[in-house]
């Protein structure tokens, strides 16, 4: 099935980039995506679960709405600050240790905390997270966990980190 998905995903890329549909590139688009699946379809889609990670999509499609929310709440208690006649910027870094279990956790959470206006992810590993805040506000809203349980949903069940074997 990987295969499959890795050589359709790998000729519509073709095509998308080609746009020309000759004999000769179509043959040469098929040749080439059917290399690369039977190279690659491992990396590409790995061994995953269908109904995990249907229900990781549909978990991470239910998030974006709420993030979307926060990223334009973050925009105005911006626009506060700097229309604010008192300069109420108090830049900080806070450190926090992540909630999250997967890869795809710590990925989400960083882009998530860098995409909210007022917040950057300075470094973002297993055990740590490091987040320049631009004030006090946005420097508790990560420390309240709020977007880390949100993140920790989309993970589902994950028994452990991946890579790692639990002890």
């Amino acid at each position: 099935m990987s295969f499959l998905i890795t050589a359709l995903s790998m000729f519509l890329f073709w095509i998308l980039l080609s746009g020309e549909f000759t004999f000769i590139l179509i043959t040469s688009g098929i040749v080439a995506s059917l290399i690369v699946a039977y190279l690659s379809h491992d990396m590409f889609i790995g061994k995953a679960d269908l109904k995990t990670e249907t229900g990781r999509v549909l978990k991470f499609i239910k998030y974006l709405p709420w993030l979307l929310w926060e990223i334009i709440l973050a925009n105005f208690e911006i626009a506060y600050l700097v229309l604010s006649p008192k300069l109420k910027i108090d830049p900080q870094l806070v450190r926090f240790k992540p909630d999250v279990r997967t890869n795809l956790g710590i990925v989400t959470l960083a882009h998530s905390i860098t995409l909210t206006p007022g917040t950057v992810t300075v470094e973002a590993n297993r055990k740590e997270f490091v987040v320049h805040a631009i004030w006090q506000k946005s420097a508790e809203s990560i420390i309240g966990g709020e977007m880390q349980r949100k993140v920790k949903e989309i993970e589902g069940e994950a028994k452990e980190l991946e890579g790692e074997k639990s002890v």
